[in-house]
């Protein structure tokens, strides 16, 4: 018996081993668990088994710079294998703080194994060892984006123009597969960026006294549509750089250690002004610029009931699509049809410059010579820092055929004038006594028509009193009442918007405008005011939701975003009902 327990033993002892080689091992390594804004990770996901579907995490608060790159090892020392697969990934941390890599998984042997999750820790940014042989530091100090602004301090309304321009020294060198991570955010901006038009050009310039190589990425014109401090959200690239190292190749060459880098032109603050109140006219709508005015029509002599055509037109330098045209009042005997516009607008570096024109068509219905006023319209000059009035001319139509039109109205000079004699023949037509017969002298009280009119009031009684009782518990629902009450106030605001479902670009304007009519609506703000932190905390003190809080403020950010990016009708219908059911919760919160 003793004999049969050494053999067990035994046993055991030696499969004790074996079943430890056999040992399955998935496990992720990170090359430092705390690293700078500035750094980059790099995490191995490893196993000792070769397996298969492999699934990387989903790298939340990172941006995956390079990955996956596969390895494999397969070795054999002292007779012992020794196995392992690494999968491989580079990160750039996208924000500060504590950050989980979560779980990977794979499958081996039929079986699905997972790593943990690595927890690292981001800093602020670092400051980079200035090594002169340490390529990510001059591929930092020799690659700038730079957001060029030509003016910071404009006017409300007034154009500026941003310049996002990339420099490279002659130390290193790029290609031009740089990939746009953050693209810029123009909150509050009426923005139009410019075509570039075929490939990139290369110019030759300085950068802080050095000389440089740069392209132009991107123009945008911007006019400024709220007073106060603005922010220009940067502009991110992911660039790949070539740097030269002090090593040679076989051929005596100097061999180049590619970099990518991410690089950004960093947030641009704007502070703009408000138009002066002093000696604004009271006819200025928001122009800005440099303008001239005038007034036409097409004829002159007609006959009535002919038509022609009275031109209002604005034309020079500025934001010609951000002001409304000065209204002409005409004559009463003109029939005045709705104006058509024209615009033939074209954007510049310098911003907007063209004209725009409303078209009048008239119809005279009696014949005379009509004057139609002059008309006038007002701008504000930026650099001339005042309100310009400029009056177009007047013109006179003269009416040659056709009804003259009745005068309803004599001078009381005239009147008193003339004395008008009274002809007593001329109303010897007029009977003054009457001599009138009834013409159904049978009483009505009491005859069966009468009984008739009586029986049917009765009856209507009940109706009236069963419509009554509806009518009450109809206006008594008072959750019913709230709920019509809501839809109409979502109508009312979000008609613009409907109506320009089919055009993504006015649609989203429209939706934005409506967006923020109903916020200084519920919130008593002026439009200054309507920052998103600003919209947050009063809704927020108002009891409202927080999911409608941020379902409202991912609704203005996605029609900030849709001015340059491309949008479907899809979008267009989702952010709708979206805005449909955000503005009902709002509006539905109690205080």
């Amino acid at each position: 018996m003793k004999a049969i327990v050494k053999y067990i033993i035994l046993i055991f002892v030696l499969a004790a081993p074996m079943g430890l080689e056999a040992q399955v091992e998935f496990v992720a390594k990170v090359s430092k668990k705390k690293l700078g804004l500035n750094e980059r990770l790099r995490i191995d996901f490893e196993m000792n088994e070769d397996g298969d579907n492999f699934e990387p995490p989903d790298f939340e608060g990172f941006r995956v710079l390079g990955g996956p790159n596969q390895s494999i090892s397969n070795s054999w020392i002292n007779g012992k294998r020794s196995y392992s697969k690494t999968y491989s990934f580079f990160l750039a941390p996208l924000r500060k703080g504590a950050i989980t890599i979560g779980q990977a998984a794979i499958e081996i042997d039929s079986q699905r194994y997972k790593s943990l999750p690595v927890e690292v820790m981001v800093t602020e940014a670092v400051e980079i060892p200035k090594d002169g042989n340490n390529a990510d530091y001059l591929a930092s100090e020799n690659v700038h984006l730079v957001a060029e602004v030509s003016n910071t301090n404009p006017y409300l309304n007034e154009a500026i123009t941003v310049v996002y321009k990339l420099y490279v020294s002659n130390q290193v060198s790029i290609t031009s597969n740089w990939r746009e991570i953050d693209s810029p955010k123009y909150a509050d901006f009426w923005s139009q960026t410019l075509d570039q038009k075929g490939q990139l050009q290369i110019y030759e310039g300085q950068y802080r006294g050095e000389d440089y190589r740069y392209v132009i990425l991107r123009t945008t014109v911007l006019y400024p549509q709220k007073t106060g401090e603005l922010s220009i959200e940067p502009l991110t690239l992911d660039v790949p750089i070539d740097v030269r190292s002090n090593r040679r190749d076989f051929f005596g060459r100097f061999m180049t250690t590619r970099v990518n880098k991410t690089i950004s032109a960093g947030r641009r603050t704007i502070e703009v002004k408000p138009l002066p109140l002093v000696n604004r006219p009271e006819d200025f709508t928001g122009a800005v610029g440099y303008f001239d005015f005038d007034t036409s029509i097409s004829r002159t002599e007609l006959d009535a009931q002919e038509s022609l055509e009275y031109s209002v037109t604005v034309r020079g330098e500025g934001n010609l699509k951000l002001f409304e045209l000065p209204k002409p009042q005409f004559p009463n005997a003109f029939e005045v049809y709705e104006p058509a516009r024209s615009d033939k607008i074209s954007t510049r570096s310098t911003g907007m410059r063209g004209s725009v024109a409303e078209v009048y068509t008239l119809v005279p219905q009696n014949q005379g010579n009509y004057p139609l006023p002059e008309l006038s319209f007002s701008y504000f000059d930026p650099n001339l820092e005042r309100y310009i009035t400029k009056t177009a001319t007047d013109h006179v139509v003269n009416v040659i055929n056709g009804p003259e039109q009745e005068t309803t109205q004599q001078s009381a000079s005239d009147q008193s004038a003339s004395t008008v004699p009274v002809d007593k023949e001329r109303f010897r037509y007029i009977k003054l006594k009457a001599d009138w017969t009834p013409t159904n002298p049978t009483p009505w009280f009491g005859t069966w028509a009468y009984w008739q009119w009586i029986l049917g009031l009765l009856l209507l009684l009940p109706v009236w009193f069963a419509l009554s009782a509806v009518r009450e518990r109809y206006l008594g629902d008072t959750a019913a009442r709230a709920q019509r009450q809501r839809k109409r106030l979502i109508a009312q605001y979000l008609s613009e918007a409907k109506a320009q479902q089919n055009n993504p670009s006015a649609f989203y304007g429209a939706l934005e405008r409506s967006l923020h009519l109903f916020l200084k609506a519920k919130l008593k703000l002026e439009t200054s005011g309507l920052s998103k932190e600003n919209i947050s905390k009063l809704m927020t003190q108002r009891n409202v939701a927080p999911e409608a809080i941020e379902r409202l403020i991912g609704l203005i950010e996605r029609c900030e975003r849709a001015r340059y990016a491309p949008t479907t009708a899809v979008d267009v219908q989702n952010d709708y009902s979206e805005a449909q059911e955000v503005i009902s919760m709002v509006n539905s919160t109690k205080k």
